[in-house]
């Protein structure tokens, strides 16, 4: 078995029939921040999302309230639904679909040599890849994620199947090759030279982005350049890297990598890059100051369409230069829990202007739906401490209970706008293309009795937000049953499991 060329031609949009879809409408409206979401925050209780044959949203508002002009339009009733905006996950790792929840006997850099190293390397088998890109694909449908911001493997032809099958699909994600060229023993079969690393990078753009600007705009799939983390190459790849990525960059190519994950005092990741690099802080070797003392030594990857994942420990002067450059943060609560990485810190984060989206991290994260991941964010910063001086050292509280627009604005427009697609996805604005998910809570009744049950409130704009906040919170993947995108309801595989 070998998947090889694209399978659809990704500058033809296919039509659609014109509907109109009718159920219960949350989004964040406009150009929100996530300080703002509240305010953007739009409810229909008996909505219409209004999608025309090209796939494109022409009319959202009360179904009382529908145009003479879509009132021909057949009707798609989702009785007792709520429809959002698709769900973006803004930090994935494709090899790594059968290893959420893997033991590996102690924090990040453990859990890679035991665990993941030697999963992502049985992608060397195609047809071991190929089921993987499938199951990948049908996970990816099934929780709502209609865009995704994938770290890919290290084997071209996995790559090829998971583009290829997303591209039938009819699925959104940008994702690019792993690339590691030093590493330990247990990375072995995933690391290659620098000079094949650039090579087989180039070549993964050449063959599945769209690098005709018409073209892109239509697509999609796209391509990131995507070293595993700043121990996984050397000088030599970041600017190599750098220099090929700076060939590519305005013509949509994306980055992303890790960033301050894991901070244990004497070996954990943070110190390790530093010691290594002998640079100032863990960013500056993405922003091409990866010589000793952070000199400039090549090329920077940060910038609109650059996402660096977790980001726990950043210091005041990184999260200032991510926000300058307007790279964003995936921010990723659950894996950070399992991972014993720490918390994000939300004010301090939220308060430099970087953008925060959300990623679910599988396979550190063992979580594939948004609403659970953003359950996972409310809890973690509304019991959020911080330690200030030395021993002993005092907790600070920095709690800060998340309003339910801001969840949801986290799980849907910070990643469109993470991913530079807000022109295009992200909310139900007239003009944007039609990626939306369809709740159900009759498909779970201990769902659907909590939302019919609950406590509802005298002012109209409090029950409006203890009704979403209760619609994520509780939310689980067999609740939702219909996922778009582009207007087009995405159907799982029928490939049989082995």
């Amino acid at each position: 078995m070998s998947v090889i060329e694209p399978a659809v031609d990704p500058a033809v949009v296919p039509a659609v029939d014109p509907v109109v879809h009718r159920g219960h409408i949350f989004h964040i409206a406009g150009k929100a921040l996530v300080t703002s979401a509240a305010a953007h925050l739009e409810q229909f209780a008996d909505g219409a999302l209004v999608v025309d044959a090209s796939g494109v949203i022409v009319w959202c508002g009360d179904f009382s309230g529908l145009p003479l002009e879509f009132a021909s339009l057949p009707v798609e009733h989702h009785v007792g639904c709520f429809l959002l905006p698709g769900f973006i996950d803004t930090h994935m790792h494709f090899p790594q679909v059968w290893s959420a929840d893997s033991y590996g006997g102690g924090q990040l850099l453990e859990w890679l040599n035991e665990c993941i190293f030697p999963a992502e390397s049985r992608l060397a088998d195609p047809e071991f890849a190929h089921q993987a890109a499938v199951e990948w694909c049908d996970r990816m449908i099934t929780a709502g994620t209609t865009m995704g911001l994938i770290f890919g493997s290290a084997f071209p032809h996995a790559q090829d199947s998971l583009f290829s099958v997303a591209r039938e699909r009819g699925l959104r994600l940008v994702s690019g090759r792993g690339i590691q060229t030093v590493g330990p023993a247990s990375a072995s079969a995933l690391i290659v030279s620098e000079s094949e690393a650039i090579a087989l990078s180039r070549a993964e753009i050449e063959k599945w982005h769209p690098l005709d600007e018409q073209e892109r705009k239509h697509a999609l799939q796209f391509v990131a350049v995507v070293p595993r983390f700043s121990l996984s190459v050397t000088r030599e790849t970041l600017l190599a890297l750098g220099e090929m990525y700076d060939q590519y960059r305005d013509r949509g190519v994306y980055f992303t990598s890790h960033l301050s994950e894991n901070a244990r005092p004497g070996d954990g990741e943070v110190d390790a890059v530093k010691a290594h690099y002998l640079v100032d802080n863990y960013l500056d070797t993405y922003d091409g100051k990866w010589l000793p003392g952070s000199q400039v030594g090549g090329k920077s990857f940060l910038g609109p369409r650059s996402v660096m994942a977790h980001a726990v420990h950043c210091s005041d002067a990184e999260l200032a230069r991510m926000a300058e450059t307007a790279t964003s943060i995936a921010h990723c609560p659950v894996s950070q829990l399992f991972l014993g990485s720490g918390t994000m810190p939300w004010k301090r984060t939220v308060a430099s202007g970087v953008n925060i989206a959300m990623g679910s991290d599988i396979g550190g994260g063992d979580e594939w739906f948004m609403p659970q991941i953003l359950n996972a964010a409310f809890k973690q910063h509304i019991s959020e401490r911080s330690i200030v001086g030395i021993d002993p050292a005092p907790l600070i509280d920095e709690s800060v209970s998340m309003h339910p627009a801001e969840l949801l604005f986290c799980g849907t427009l910070a990643g469109a706008r993470a991913l530079d697609l807000e022109s295009r996805i992200g909310n139900f604005d007239v003009g944007k293309e039609a990626d939306f998910v369809v709740l159900d809570p009759s498909a779970w009744d201990m769902y659907d009795q909590s939302l019919r049950h609950r406590r509802r409130h005298a002012d109209p704009s409090i029950d409006r937000d203890a009704l979403l906040f209760t619609l994520l919170m509780m939310a689980r993947e067999k609740a939702l049953t219909k996922t778009y995108v582009r207007g087009r309801k995405l159907e799982t595989s029928t490939y049989p499991r082995q």
